[in-house]
Formats: C-alpha cells, structure tokens, sequence
C-alpha cells in the first residue's frame, strides 16, 4: 500500500524554488527566462544546465512539460502551485499533527503574531469557521 507520503514525489529545495518562479511567471515561460528570473527575484546564478538538470527532474516528477518553438525551450505547468501547496498542508497535517486540522491551524495561530492579521484576514476566517460549523448545529 502507498502512504500519503509516497503518492507524489517530493520537491527538493531547489525544485520548489524552480516551480516557485514558474508559477509566478503566470504563463508558459522560455527556460532562458526562467534562469534571468532566478537570478533577479532569488539570487540563483544556476548554469544553463543546472537549470535543465532541475527541469528534466520536474519533468520525470509530472509538474511539467517541455516543448520548443523555433530555438527556444518553453516550459508547462502540469501542477498548479494551489495543487501543490494543498498538497504540502494534507502531508504537513497527517504527519506533524496527527491528521487534525485543529492542531495544525492552532499552530499556525501560535506562530503568527497578532499584527500580521488584519481585520479583513479575521473576518475571512470567522466566515470560513461559521460556514463548517454550521454543518454541526
């Protein structure tokens, strides 16, 4: 049987960094774009083929896909970065908090200082709250 730990194969540092800028970019983007875009946004100086290394690796881990125009190298996103980071809570959860989503957002309440929220980012969350528990009245 495969856990939940195994279903998708993880991202390295550097992995994530990568998609990171691919998301970002919103589109389709040319590989040489991607290796500027490191390097101006992350301070990532990576070689040409570094990059290439990076990318045939998260081609074999399907989140995404090559394909060329003329001389230039373009690359496709198969996972969404909502996709993954939901995916990342799911494995964060079952793992550190025993599958419970209180401990977890109990957590992420201990680690957040009170004037990083705002009373938009409270109501959101009350609403969200109102709206599960709902289910239990």
């Amino acid at each position: 049987m495969i856990s939940d730990y195994e279903e998708e194969r993880d991202l390295t540092a550097s992995e994530t960094l990568i998609m990171k800028a691919i998301w970002d970019a919103g589109e389709d983007i040319a590989k040489m774009k991607l290796q500027e875009n490191l390097k101006q946004l992350y301070g990532k100086d990576y070689a040409m083929t570094t990059v290439s290394t990076f990318l045939v690796n998260l081609l074999n881990k399907g989140y995404i896909k090559i394909y060329r125009i003329g001389k230039q190298s373009y690359i496709h996103v198969l996972k969404s970065e909502e996709e993954y980071k939901e995916s990342q809570i799911l494995k964060q959860k079952n793992f550190w908090y025993s599958g419970k989503a209180s401990d977890l957002i109990c957590a992420v309440f201990k680690s957040t200082k009170k004037s990083e929220l705002t009373k938009e980012d409270a109501d959101r969350i009350r609403s969200m709250l109102d709206e599960w528990t709902g289910d239990f009245d």
